[in-house]
């Protein structure tokens, strides 16, 4: 018994674990992997950054707080805050973890340069660090190895190695924009809005095929999509309806629905076994237990319900008249007990039905205490 239990735990532990390692695996690969330098230097000063926050409002704690405050000046910029902040450096990063305290560690002496003497004349951490210092960072709006200016690219894409000492400085245009500089309009683009400085590009109607269009709408489409038809008249693109042609695919239960560029094929009323269109006024040929009355297609299954029901409850009342006969040949009594509950009940059943005429539909059904006082009261 020991033995099995012990068996069953190491089982457990085991699936446990294993679950464990693919996350523990992650995370290892996560924190060693390398980042470029710049990405890497970032990352550092954001951490550093947040530790900045972290320890904006915290006062001196232990030690001769006394001798700090006129030392080193105000915590703001005490060296008991930098050892704050660096006792949590990195340990915020999730990609390149490793990486970061190795670079903690290369550029401390230049951090702390920067705490003590830097602080009020150059604010910006990552300027001065990555760009001005370890020069692996540019200024926002250069590249490459020199810091050379980005293009525009005419607000329509990005520098490459914008930021970085790395990248060519062409442009990487967004979605929509072509051009080296991204003055164009990429395909199935055209031009809505340009002037010296800006160019806006809008995409053509989803009528226009690869061929691009000129303007808005379907009528501006120079090829047509399947699904349209280039009016020689007018020009553009029309859609075709596929409801009136013999391309919808849609089969005898269905009725089609034309869509722009496409069609729909919908199911039809219960009532239907043909349509052209939704609901039972729509029926071209009656479904299997419905009957064309007044232009729909009606519901005879109840009604055919209802006539067996009849046939069914006249068929009881003449039983339990002939019953009633035969008691009365052995005792006239009896018979008068017998015939009275048959007359009632045959009383009590047709007031029932006559009043609730929905319930002949699914049987005679038993009438409420409350009809059969105001029967018998009558």
């Amino acid at each position: 018994m020991r033995r099995t239990v012990l068996s069953v735990l190491l089982l457990v532990s085991a699936a446990v674990v294993g679950a464990d390692v693919p996350t523990n695996v992650k995370k290892e690969r996560q924190r060693a992997e390398k980042l470029p330098p710049c990405k890497a230097c970032t990352v550092l000063v954001n951490s550093f950054r947040e530790g900045m926050k972290r320890t904006e409002r915290s006062k001196h704690e232990g030690g001769d707080a006394a001798w700090e405050e006129e030392r080193l000046g105000s915590y703001k910029t005490s060296e008991l805050r930098l050892i704050e902040i660096q006792e949590r450096l990195c340990q915020d990063v999730g990609r390149g973890e490793d990486q970061c305290h190795q670079l903690a560690e290369d550029y401390e002496s230049r951090i702390e340069e920067w705490w003590k003497q830097h602080q009020n004349d150059h604010p910006d951490l990552h300027r001065w660090l990555c760009v001005d210092e370890a020069q692996v960072c540019c200024p926002d709006g250069f590249f490459g190895p020199t810091c050379e200016p980005c293009p525009s690219c005419f607000g329509n894409g990005k520098c490459k190695g914008n930021g970085t000492r790395k990248g060519n400085g062409k442009c990487s245009c967004d979605e929509g924009y072509d051009g080296e500089n991204c003055d164009r309009c990429g395909p199935e683009h055209y031009e809505a809005f340009r002037d010296s400085e800006k160019l806006l590009c809008a995409k053509c109607h989803k009528a226009c095929a690869a061929g691009g269009c000129t303007g808005a709408g379907p009528n501006a489409c120079r090829v047509c999509r399947t699904g349209w038809v280039m009016d020689s008249q007018r020009g553009g693109c029309t859609d075709i309806d596929e409801c009136v042609t013999a391309a919808n695919t849609c089969t005898k239960q269905q009725f089609c629905v034309n869509n722009e560029g496409s069609f729909s094929c919908l199911d039809c009323d219960k009532s239907c076994d043909e349509c052209d269109g939704d609901g039972p006024d729509m029926c071209k040929k009656c479904a299997e237990n419905f009957e064309l009355r007044d232009g729909l297609c009606t519901d005879t299954s109840s009604e055919k319900r209802n006539q067996y029901v009849t046939f069914t409850r006249y068929i009881t009342y003449a039983g339990l008249c002939i019953a009633t006969c035969i008691v009365l040949q052995s005792s006239t009594w009896l018979a008068a007990l017998v015939g009275l509950a048959v007359a009632v009940y045959i009383s009590v059943s047709e007031y029932w039905l006559t009043t609730n005429p929905q319930s002949s539909a699914g049987g005679l059904g038993a009438p409420s205490p409350k009809i059969l006082d105001e029967i018998l009261q009558q």
